[in-house]
């Protein structure tokens, strides 16, 4: 065959241009061959826990750092020693460790925190093997408030002695955090009276039941527990009674004139301590009052506080006169927002020195900044301060300082909701959270040499 031939019949083998061709059929989903997994193969893997995680994970960093602290304070009432009889206590370093790590990852529940030491790869090298349940951690959390304070005071004082943080300048915000009760939960003095008669009547049947002969046969078990969650609602109608009466002292003291309209105290049978608050979207819900002050220049939290009052005008002076106490340092400087305004408190704070950077109240009459006839030479002062542009420069570190540090606590630091109830664990998770932000941000200076 010639060439010309060959070539010929090879045209006319190959597909005409422009002619349709018939597509390939598509083959069905049974059909396609996947790479499928076998959960059933056996597979010899040989590796220790300090395999789980690289050198550079951030969990190394908070087990270093919490090694160098002292935790002496965690242990206050432990008494089983070597040699002697008894369990031994979990170690306070891993349930430190443990909080801390948690806190820098947005964790705030004691059972989440369980669950992550059983499955993730960080909480299980931190464990170490030690086994750790619900209970303990959530003890742990909120037993030591004393002890997390001068933690808190430990770790600023390295920080300061690095020359990383100072209290020249600071900046004091509040936040309203949501709390663990419900708005039905606040009940008014009848109501509250009522339930504490039917709280106190149900604890001395129970008590009769138990002490009946026939209880000897039924279930010891249900009955002690019914015994005792009726002693805890009775104790829990108590505390509200209570909480009552500093609710009406709170009420009259805020009562501008003899035209405003009482409205009648309430408190909440669930959270005696939690006050109805105005929230930043408007509305009003059960809540606590997070006072937080940072430094300007690194951005620390230098201390935190929790109230259960809704205005912020009593917060000031404490909260600076805590700063002081805590670093040994002497504040020069406060900036704060205009909730925080109350004359008499700038007026001492300016006596002692100190430059109060906050925007007076805003007039329709008359310019703020303008010095009034009835103002004291320190209020004088600061209202003619805070009309120079040098104090506007200045008063704008108060928002990229306090308004960041809040939005960093609420996203990733648990600080969304609080899911413990009362004034003194309510601010032990504070600490714990401003701890792991100042760990998150300055973990790796503490552990340079």
């Amino acid at each position: 065959m010639g060439m010309n031939e060959q070539g010929i019949l090879a045209g006319m083998e190959s597909p005409v241009i422009g002619m349709e061709t018939t597509p390939k059929a598509r083959p069905s989903f049974d059909c396609i061959r996947f790479r499928q997994p076998d959960r059933s193969q056996m597979r010899m893997v040989t590796m220790s826990l300090d395999d789980l995680v690289p050198p550079e994970h951030h969990v190394r960093v908070v087990w270093a750092v919490v090694e160098r602290l002292d935790l002496s304070g965690f242990a206050a009432g432990l008494t089983v020693c070597d040699g002697e009889a008894g369990r031994p206590a979990t170690d306070v370093r891993l349930l430190t460790a443990l909080w801390l790590y948690a806190a820098t990852q947005g964790v705030g529940s004691a059972r989440e925190l369980d669950r992550l030491c059983r499955y993730h790869a960080a909480y299980q090298w931190l464990c170490g093997g030690v086994g750790v349940n619900y209970h303990t951690l959530s003890d742990f959390r909120v037993a030591h408030e004393q002890a997390l304070d001068d933690l808190m005071t430990e770790t600023l004082a390295m920080l300061m002695e690095r020359k990383l943080v100072s209290v020249r300048r600071i900046s004091q915000d509040g936040m309203r955090v949501r709390a663990s009760a419900g708005k039905s939960s606040f009940r008014r003095q009848g109501r509250l009276e009522n339930l504490l008669e039917q709280a106190k009547t149900q604890v001395q049947l129970l008590k009769a039941q138990r002490e009946a002969p026939a209880a000897a046969q039924a279930g010891k078990r249900q009955t002690a527990a019914r015994e005792r969650a009726a002693r805890e609602r009775l104790d829990r109608v108590t505390e509200a009674m209570k909480a009552l009466e500093d609710v009406k002292q709170v009420k009259a003291r805020s009562r501008n004139n003899d035209r405003d309209k009482p409205s009648a105290p309430r408190a909440s049978t669930t959270d005696s301590e939690a006050r109805v608050m105005k929230m930043p979207d408007g509305g009003f819900r059960p809540a606590y009052n997070v006072q937080l002050a940072t430094d300007t220049d690194s951005r620390a939290i230098l201390e935190v506080d929790v109230v259960n009052e809704g205005t912020d005008k009593t917060q000031s002076e404490p909260m600076r006169q805590q700063v002081q106490e805590r670093t040994g340092g002497a504040v020069q400087e406060h900036l704060m927002d205009g909730g925080f305004v109350k004359l008499e408190q700038i007026e001492r704070a300016e006596e002692a020195g100190v430059k109060v950077y906050a925007p007076p109240q805003s007039r329709k009459d008359s310019d703020p900044c303008q010095v009034r006839d009835t103002d004291s030479p320190e209020i004088a002062a600061w209202r003619t301060r805070m009309a120079s542009e040098q104090a506007k420069v200045i008063y704008k570190e108060r928002a990229s300082t306090s308004e960041t540090v809040n939005a960093d606590l609420r996203t990733y630091r648990g600080v969304s909701r609080f899911l413990v109830r009362g004034l003194r664990k309510v601010r032990c998770v504070v600490l714990w959270s401003a701890l792991a932000y100042n760990l998150m941000h300055f973990g790796k200076a503490l552990l340079a040499d």
